[in-house]
């Protein structure tokens, strides 16, 4: 492996055309995954709290989402199928604004 050593940050590398196949294609996975991470423990946080918190009525907002996410409740286990959805939508997300992001950057 071949270190190469700029003289500015602002300098692109000269990297061959495979290898930057390959980095962009992390790049995706990453977004994909830190988006999905985002969504599914930001929505299951939000149910365990509800849950914890408890009462009479326990999160009817967040409830509805059941309508959009069938098998959701604000509930232990809703709160996992509810991280699962949100991950897969997160996940689809995150590479769908890489894609995005790499076209209007070659643009540029």
């Amino acid at each position: 492996m071949r270190i190469v050593k700029r003289e500015s940050l602002d300098a692109p590398l000269d990297l061959p055309v495979e290898s930057r196949r390959r980095l962009a294609r992390v790049n995706a996975r990453a977004w994909g995954i830190a988006a999905g991470l985002l969504l599914g423990l930001g929505l299951a946080v939000a149910t365990m709290i509800l849950v914890a918190k408890g009462g009479d009525v326990v999160g009817p907002h967040l409830g509805l989402l059941g309508i959009i996410l069938p098998g959701y409740s604000v509930t232990p286990l809703g709160a996992v199928i509810g991280f699962v959805y949100l991950f897969v939508i997160g996940y689809a997300l995150g590479r769908v604004t890489e894609r995005l992001y790499a076209v209007f950057a070659r643009r540029y």
